[in-house]
């Protein structure tokens, strides 16, 4: 009896074995594109009802369809490609100068002791200054055109790009370092392709906060001092209480950056594939 009962309960054991599904994803994402466009489509046209029903007024909030109206209009008379243009180069100049030269130093801090017992405190005492408070100290040094505004993007892009840098190639595991190097490995050869490798997640999670902070960076100065730019654009739609295209500008700011987080988006995943 004893015998029948340990195959019996060995038999149930197996049968319940075989039902456990497996549960080890990882944590790994799985597309979902229509929830997103299924949330910009509610919100809007939950926007568009409360307009059309009197809940919020055209003067304080516009509707969907008088911004859409308002965005033709700019994109009819080439007032949208102009400020849109000035904005894109104002950006990708600043943003391209700062992360060259953020990248430079934080992979110096991460790889050199020398780089970060002095740039931490340099960082450390630097970076929580307000950026868009040095520009006028910048319109003085370059003056009131384009390097003013590219200075201060390039230098609010520089410290997240120091500080992503650095924590990434800190955060890459040591035991590989110590193998490539028990391993005879060359120091170049490790940096190229043990550190970077396994830094780069970190690094470009960084670009997305750093293209982030320079699109805001690039309203602040061109309301300060541009004549054309998505910030003067706004600022000047605000003044004349056009809020119509005061809220396209708004609109204009959200799609520029949906577009750059879409194209980091395509570098991370071509760059990441081995992931």
């Amino acid at each position: 009896m004893s015998e029948t009962r340990e195959i019996r309960d060995r038999e149930l054991r197996g049968r319940d074995l075989g039902t456990v599904r497996f549960r080890g994803g990882g944590f790994e994402p799985a597309g979902r594109r229509w929830a997103s466009w299924l949330a910009f489509a509610a919100i809007i046209l939950l926007w568009q009802a409360a307009s059309s029903v009197g809940l919020l007024s055209p003067v304080a909030m516009p509707s969907p369809l008088a911004v859409v109206n308002a965005l033709h209009d700019l994109a009819a008379s080439g007032k949208l490609g102009n400020h849109l243009g000035q904005s894109l180069y104002r950006i990708g100049l600043g943003w391209l100068i700062g992360t060259a030269a953020g990248l430079a130093i934080g992979l110096a801090m991460g790889i050199f002791s020398v780089a970060r017992a002095i740039g931490i405190p340099v960082t450390a005492a630097l970076f929580p200054i307000p950026k868009i408070a040095l520009l006028p100290l910048f319109i003085l040094w370059f003056g009131i055109g384009e390097p003013s505004k590219v200075a201060t993007i390039a230098l609010g892009v520089f410290f997240p790009t120091v500080i992503s840098a650095y924590s990434a190639v800190d955060n890459v595991p040591r035991n590989l370092i110590r193998m490539g190097q028990s391993f005879g490995v060359p120091a170049p050869a490790i940096v190229a392709k043990i550190v970077l490798p396994g830094a780069m997640p970190g690094i470009l999670a960084g670009f997305r906060i750093s293209s982030s902070i320079a699109l805001i960076l690039v309203v602040a100065a061109e309301m300060i001092g541009a004549e054309y730019g998505i910030g003067a654009f706004i600022l000047a739609a605000g003044n004349l209480m056009q809020t119509d295209q005061l809220v396209a500008g708004v609109v204009m700011l959200s799609l520029l950056g949906l577009a750059i987080s879409l194209v980091l988006g395509r570098i991370e995943r071509r760059v990441l594939r081995w992931r």
